[in-house]
């Protein structure tokens, strides 16, 4: 394989780990409020797809209208989940409300199939098919625009977390006891960093819907997501950034010389390793605090 042909896998392999890098932002936005790693953010990525369709094909609104209707709803769904499922486990061990996450993960997975079948529904956000050229190389337009939007929904946390809001669930992440004790309301952060997770999923849901369509694969993403947030610093969101682009460059370069030579279907094997290596020689990540623990 030529030069040009890995950099361009190089190149659009940062693109898709950016694309990436919006799963793991919801898991690490749940993270650092809460301590708990979402292992449900795979399938609600997969059931903020199916909302924008239902708006947009039983209600018939525009797929742009139906978009900020679902980020609505899903803001709504992310407030019900931690007010409902999570908060009742409040001082409970950490391993059980893991296991509820995982149970919803595997609920929304289940319920979608219910409801929705098992048939890949296109989304069309009107992103050109057409060839996107960078030099010698060619660029997909629909992942140069997801990546576009990843950094865009970064420059907004690095905003938010220093507004007010922001820095109280800092507080929170940093101290449980001591937020609750300068009468910090630690349930109503925990609940906004679930319902902004889900609105990040939303908008990850939308952008991966019109690579491949929506379907219960869309939920697969988890893996990509708990690498990249592992890999980045479970509490750190510029960290996700970087991990999901180091990630997509591995994917790429990774997939271009072992796909010829196993068949296909290196790209999860490269994220298992990467995880795997990840836990065992640097826990905390590239960018996360050192006295993150394992579970």
């Amino acid at each position: 394989m030529d030069a040009i042909s890995l950099l361009e896998s190089a190149t659009n392999g940062s693109l898709i780990g950016l694309m990436y890098s919006l799963v793991a932002m919801g898991i690490v936005l749940i993270y650092k409020s809460s301590s708990v790693p979402n292992l449900a953010q795979g399938s609600m990525t997969m059931l903020a797809a199916y909302v924008v369709l239902a708006f947009a094909n039983n209600a018939g609104a525009p797929i742009w209208a139906a978009i900020a209707l679902a980020i609505i709803t899903m803001f709504i769904i992310g407030l019900a989940i931690e007010r409902v499922a999570l908060r009742r486990l409040a001082g409970r061990p950490i391993i059980m409300i893991l296991m509820m996450t995982l149970g919803l993960e595997i609920f929304l997975r289940a319920g979608s199939m219910t409801i929705w079948g098992g048939t890949t529904r296109p989304m069309d956000l009107g992103i050109s098919d057409a060839p996107l050229f960078l030099g010698p190389l060619l660029i997909n337009r629909a992942y140069a625009f997801g990546a576009v939007v990843a950094i865009a929904m970064f420059g907004f946390f690095v905003m938010f977390f220093r507004t007010r809001m922001g820095v109280v669930l800092r507080a929170i992440s940093d101290d449980y006891t001591a937020a609750w004790s300068v009468g910090i309301s630690v349930e109503r952060g925990v609940a906004l960093s679930w319902a902004m997770s889900a609105v990040v999923a939303t908008i990850a849901g939308v952008l991966w819907s019109s690579v491949q369509g929506v379907d219960q694969s869309l939920a697969q993403l988890l893996l990509k997501g708990v690498t990249v947030a592992v890999l980045g610093g479970l509490d750190s969101i510029g960290g996700a950034l970087l991990a999901g682009v180091l990630l997509g460059v591995v994917e790429g370069i990774a997939s271009s010389v072992l796909d010829p030579l196993v068949g296909g279907a290196s790209r999860d094997l490269v994220d298992a390793a990467m995880l795997i290596l990840t836990i065992l020689i640097r826990p905390h990540g590239l960018f996360g605090r050192h006295d993150i623990e394992r579970v």
